[in-house]
């Protein structure tokens, strides 16, 4: 494979790195190299060698008077070589995700496709880390994923206790973001009990009371597998698309899947709609929507306890629905802990959306006019 590799770059008129990261034995791994191509001219470069005998590697390889480069990792950056295009890193399950992720960078530099390959025993003799490793430099292989890489790469080493002095913990286990969610839920939770004087000003202005809404609908929406198959990306963009906020953030979202993977399916249409509903959802304080059988029921926070029911957000929407329910055919209901909103005549998802929109203008205007 390796022999191809070069053979296959070489004869395009491109250059090749094979990185090994061990000074000690990088002469024996040349004698390799130069054994399977033994047409190739190849040189040898390292953080050890006299500066100006380094120097003059680099160059000659610039220059194209070579056509492999055998170093270590010190060409993982300040490197611009665009006709260097393929790269073999040996032992690659040895380097962390960030060296791996700087030495791919080092080809690809042109209109050229590049390759990157990368060396190591077979995963069932890895550690987990290093699988992990792996695992995510083939799933994230696309310019501007280096903040994915990095969260991903703090999600297997861990970041620690955040309030405390050590250096790992269940972090690692749950991922960061998942971590980041609980602790923030954590400290609302305080404001709005033990804190609630202290926080009484902030806790006043605020309007996210629902941080995340359900929806249960019999309309399938969802990335279909037929439309992407590989599930790591689609597990990707679920996430991307969960952290979206605005109708400007979703258009570019949807425009850059329409140009990576096609016309959109219906059922990614619909889980747009979805997204649209959570947002409206969100500004008027329903934890959950149940669309089914044409009917559209709004669950209202289900902590008795909420802030949420003392905020002139709620006061206004139950005055609504006692001034104007006739009108606009709604209705409340109490179910268990559950205050519900309830909506007939509502066949989908995007007609929810718009519904509830309409809702909170009007919510708005009241409460204005107040």
């Amino acid at each position: 494979m390796i022999r191809d590799a070069i053979y296959y770059e070489v004869q395009r008129g491109g250059q090749v790195f094979f990185v090994h990261n061990r000074v000690k034995d990088l002469a024996d791994m040349a004698a390799i190299i130069r054994r399977l191509c033994p047409d190739v001219d190849i040189a040898m470069a390292h953080g050890q060698m006299e500066t100006k005998k380094l120097e003059r590697v680099l160059l000659d390889f610039i220059d194209r008077k070579h056509e492999v480069l055998i170093s270590t990792n010190i060409i993982e950056t300040g490197l611009d070589i665009p006709n260097a295009n393929t790269m073999i890193i040996n032992r690659a399950h040895h380097f962390g995700l960030s060296d791996l992720h700087q030495l791919r960078g080092r080809v690809g530099r042109s209109n050229k496709k590049a390759f990157c390959y990368l060396l190591a025993p077979p995963r069932s003799v890895l550690t987990p880390e290093a699988r992990k490793r792996l695992q995510t430099l083939e799933e994230f292989t696309e310019l501007g994923s280096g903040f994915n890489i990095a969260m991903r790469d703090l999600d297997i080493r861990g970041a620690g206790d955040l309030l405390g002095g050590e250096q790992s913990g269940f972090i690692s286990d749950i991922g960061y973001q998942t971590y980041q969610r609980i602790l923030e839920d954590a400290v609302r939770e305080l404001q709005e009990t033990e804190f609630k004087e202290l926080f009484k000003e902030d806790l006043d202005k605020r309007v996210d009371y629902v941080r995340d809404v359900t929806i249960d609908t019999d309309v399938e929406m969802l990335i279909p597998d037929e439309y992407i198959s590989n599930i790591q990306e689609r597990l990707s963009l679920y996430t991307e698309l969960d952290s979206l906020e605005t109708e400007e953030a979703l258009e570019q979202f949807s425009k850059a899947m329409r140009d990576r993977f096609g016309p959109l399916p219906t059922a990614v249409n619909e889980l747009f709609d979805g997204l649209r509903l959570r947002w409206e959802c969100r500004k008027l304080g329903f934890e959950r929507i149940l669309l089914k059988g044409d009917t559209l029921r709004c669950y209202f926070v289900e902590n008795p306890q909420s802030p949420y029911y003392e905020t002139k957000r709620f006061n206004t929407i139950f005055q609504l629905i006692n001034l104007e329910g006739k009108i606009r055919d709604l209705y409340l209901k109490q179910k268990y802990n559950y205050m519900i909103m309830v909506k007939e005549d509502v066949g989908s998802l995007s007609s929810a959306k718009e519904i509830l929109e309409e809702i909170r203008k009007r919510v708005e205007e009241m409460e204005v006019g107040a």
